[in-house]
């Protein structure tokens, strides 16, 4: 398993580099102009811009630019960026928690809904409450978030006046006061994504389910005598989450990245709102930093999974 898991990393190495190389050509050769912004002030002089350009260092060539901007990162520097004049990792630390608390609690909640009614819609296969769970499910993932938040705002918000429609990011968690507020501004993005995603998991884990649950090895273990709860958790599931495994890991890097639509509709200063703000404003140290964050990612719970599989099935070796 050391090996293996080595093996993966190293790896790893070269798809970052290559993935990182595209994603800041692709950048560096858009038609967006980070400066545009000045170019349409007549009060900035051309020299102005010109010495703004030069100490963006956008003045040298971008593949010069490329290798600077990796050399730092690999130290941990991200870079400046051009619009806030922040640095980069700082604007991404500020963005995490809201991101974090909206994205990542509704992730959490979709997994923790999908698993058990998954799981009862196979086991009740063909009954009322599979019927029920099914097209609640085909709803859940066909309905596009940015309607049923808008269908929420429109309900609670407008009419009923029951939740706020816009969040509040300079919300402090002080007392319990602030704390109610806190939930109830984030209430609306979580049900919107925690459905959704529930509503994807549930669909897999039945299915699974269903695929398993004929099988010889769960018709030995009822010839046995076990319990039907012991049959159907301890056996038909655990071997059932392999692929499911997949699905939620792959998933959690998408948390880090945020629900873009959702953060636009209910204005969450998120990861999400930043990347599609920057790649707008030709912001390329912020953009590059967070696709590299992602990507890596995505390596990293890729190889999670693997090394669940083994966990969930002990048949499964790597060397």
């Amino acid at each position: 398993m050391g090996r293996y898991v080595t093996r993966r990393l190293l790896i790893a190495i070269p798809t970052l580099l290559v993935i990182s190389f595209i994603m800041y050509a692709i950048l560096a050769i858009s038609p967006i102009d980070p400066l545009s912004q000045f170019g349409n002030d007549p009060r900035v002089p051309p020299a102005a811009r010109e010495n703004i350009r030069i100490a963006l260092g956008l003045d040298q060539p971008w593949p010069i630019r490329y290798v600077k901007w990796l050399l730092a990162a690999l130290r941990g520097d991200f870079g400046v960026s051009f619009m806030s004049h922040s640095s980069v990792s700082t604007l991404i630390w500020q963005r995490l928690p809201n991101t974090l608390a909206v994205v990542g609690v509704a992730y959490i909640v979709g997994i923790v809904v999908a698993l058990p009614i998954g799981l009862i819609s196979a086991v009740r296969r063909n009954t009322l409450t599979d019927h029920a769970v099914s097209t609640l499910a085909y709803v859940g993932f066909s309905v596009p978030t940015f309607f049923t938040g808008l269908i929420l705002i429109i309900i609670f918000s407008v009419k009923l006046h029951w939740l706020p429609f816009l969040y509040d990011s300079n919300l402090k968690v002080t007392d319990l006061s602030s704390l109610l507020s806190q939930f109830r501004q984030s209430i609306m993005p979580i049900v919107v994504l925690g459905l959704f995603d529930a509503a994807v998991l549930t669909r897999y884990v039945r299915a699974e389910m269903l695929e398993h649950l004929p099988m010889d090895y769960v018709r030995t273990a009822r010839a046995k005598g076990l319990a039907e709860r012991a049959v159907v958790i301890r056996h038909a599931l655990r071997n059932s989450l392999i692929p499911v495994v997949t699905l939620i890991a792959l998933g959690v890097p998408t948390v880090f990245g945020g629900a873009i639509v959702t953060e636009q509709i209910f204005h969450v200063p998120g990861i999400g709102e930043l990347l599609v703000r920057s790649i707008g404003d030709g912001d390329t140290p912020v953009v590059a930093a967070i696709v590299l964050i992602f990507a890596a990612l995505v390596v990293l719970f890729n190889l999670l999974a693997d090394v669940l599989y083994a966990v969930l099935d002990p048949r499964i070796k790597y060397t």
